[in-house]
């Protein structure tokens, strides 16, 4: 007894897995282009457009007084709350602040000098421990004046050891367990926050119009972020049109949701000092930016799945229509949607806990408290993302359906736009064929024998 096996097409070698993936049909990559092309060459005029002077951006504000020098120093001792001070031991000083104590004929401050460090009572309440590093100011003409109180003033702790300790167990882990697109998936985050440096944040301080630059931005970030991380692929591809789908659903609800619910921007300390450093800021509109950046990265992340769900389904499936290709995708697209909203809704609440603490103790209702100041605006941001993503799903599923590679050969990755993908493509395991619910129950050509066989 044994099984029949189909035989590779056109007499070839079985393709495997690790084999090279068939390109996509030349009219599909031509229709991928001759749609994203147009984006991109109105995204690029827009940016040069758009982009801030600087010439035009407001004047940097000052963080301390002139006078006064950054020191860095370890808590010594137990604090003394009667007085609101700690002892400490200064343990660095930047070069710039030697410089102006030198420049007002003020005594240097040595290394390892004990010094008395006025502190707030709320962070002595909170609990100060012994070795902890402090940024502290030194404010040299208090020196002398006869006065009880210490020249030096507790501002804040300094994180940057722990906080750059685990940036780099993260970056090592991701390129550990990625490699490659771990790697290419940092260069995609870096040219993000580029974006949002060099364009997105100077083009609000300087009075350009919001809804362009959230909208310039987004696509800005999500060309680049897909293709350097994924590939510039066909799949990538239809997970990128399927994002920027998302992307002009979730701008035009914003900006209805903006108007609409009153989201005036006036719901935070910086937000309140804004206006009176740049005058005539549309607070309004720079809300409707952070609702368009709030959703990227989920946005981002539901596209790439559903397209890749269609590309695998292909590769388990190969003689599966194009519908059971979208209705099979969509039934993972659906779990997604779960997740992603809880993931959404836990990240707020997790990060504004005191916030929904003082809510629990205000007497009024949940209605009422869910709809006032700064948690309406994180609701409605929530809720405008939210609906942004779910509509991406089905439109980047059935999209991804379409350009999907067809034939007994099809594998996950369609051929490259362009000659070889900017990062090496891992293979990937194709899923089962009964993984595609509805397909024909005699399996893929070759397998009904087999099984046929096997049951006699």
């Amino acid at each position: 007894m044994h099984a029949h096996h189909a035989e590779p097409p056109h007499g070839g070698h079985g393709h495997g897995h690790g084999g090279p993936a068939p390109r996509s049909s030349r009219r599909k990559v031509t229709l991928v282009a001759s749609i994203l092309a147009p984006v991109l060459l109105a995204t690029l005029v827009g940016l040069l457009a758009l982009w801030p002077s600087s010439s035009a951006m407001p004047d940097k504000l000052p963080t301390t007084d002139p006078d006064a020098v950054w020191v860095t120093a370890v808590v010594a001792g137990v604090p003394d709350a009667e007085a609101s001070t700690v002892p400490a031991i200064v343990t660095a000083v930047p070069q710039a602040s030697l410089d102006r104590l030198a420049s007002q004929g003020a005594d240097p401050i040595a290394v390892g000098t004990d010094v008395t460090v006025n502190v707030g009572s709320e962070q002595i309440v909170a609990g100060m421990r012994i070795g902890a590093a402090m940024r502290i100011l030194y404010l040299p003409y208090a020196v002398g004046d006869g006065g009880p109180q210490s020249p030096y003033v507790f501002v804040d702790y300094d994180r940057q050891a722990p906080v750059a300790i685990l940036a780099l167990v993260y970056g090592l882990l991701v390129v550990v367990v990625a490699r490659w697109r771990g790697l290419a998936a940092f260069v995609g985050l870096g040219a993000a926050v580029a974006v949002l440096g060099w364009f997105t944040l100077p083009g609000l301080l300087t009075g350009q119009n919001p809804f362009l630059v959230a909208l310039l931005s987004a696509v800005t970030i999500m060309f680049v972020a897909l293709y350097v991380a994924h590939g510039v692929t066909v799949r990538t591809s239809a997970a990128l049109l399927g994002t920027i789908v998302g992307l002009a659903v979730t701008a035009g609800v914003g900006a209805w949701a903006a108007r609409a619910a009153e989201l005036n921007g006036l719901t935070s300390e910086e937000a309140l000092m804004l206006p009176a450093y740049v005058p005539g800021l549309d607070l309004h509109g720079i809300v409707l930016c952070g609702i368009v950046i709030a959703g990227l990265g989920v946005l981002n992340d539901v596209t790439i799945t559903q397209a890749s769900a269609v590309w695998e389904l292909r590769a388990a499936a190969p003689e599966a229509t194009r519908r059971q290709l979208f209705s099979g995708a969509l039934r993972i697209g659906r779990d997604h949607i779960a997740s992603t909203v809880y993931t959404i809704v836990f990240a707020y609440l997790g990060a504004s806990l005191p916030l929904f603490m003082l809510l629990v103790l205000q007497e009024q209702s949940l209605g009422v408290s869910l709809t006032s100041g700064s948690i309406a605006e994180e609701v409605v941001r929530t809720l405008v993302s939210s609906i942004g993503l779910v509509l991406a799903i089905p439109v980047t599923t059935a999209i991804a359906a379409v350009l999907a590679p067809s034939g007994a050969r099809a594998a996950v990755e369609a051929g490259p736009l362009v000659p070889g993908p900017l990062v090496p493509q891992a293979p990937y395991f194709p899923l089962a064929p009964e993984a595609l619910e509805g397909q024909d129950p005699a399996g893929p050509p070759g397998e009904a024998g087999a099984r046929g066989e096997g049951q006699h």
